[in-house]
């Protein structure tokens, strides 16, 4: 059964379908693209994880779509969440920011 989903060939995340338990192995699938690895972390349900390193600076991306940005390097298992994160949506501090120059 599968305990990951991935929706798009350009995530670096992949949403899990049940509780993953830390050290866990998972098995990712990309259209018909393959591998496994361990969770670093005990992922929620519904949460993400890693499936590519992903460094500082760099967005995250999910079904396809930029997320968020890491705001420190993020390796392959780890839990990917608010602590790791900032979101890109929903930022009126960023626009304002970007308004003011």
């Amino acid at each position: 059964m599968k305990k990951v989903i991935v929706m798009s060939e350009l995530d670096n995340v992949a949403t899990a379908l049940e509780s993953i338990d830390l050290g866990e192995g998972i098995s990712v699938d990309i259209f018909g693209r393959g591998w496994e690895l361990k969770a670093k972390a005990p992922i929620p349900f519904g949460h993400k994880i890693a499936i590519r390193p992903i460094k500082k600076g760099e967005n995250v991306i999910k079904y396809g779509e930029v997320i968020g940005v890491a705001t420190e390097d993020i390796d392959i298992g780890d839990w990917v969440h608010v602590h790791n994160v900032a979101s890109l949506r929903g930022r009126g501090d960023l626009i304002e920011k970007e308004r003011r120059g």
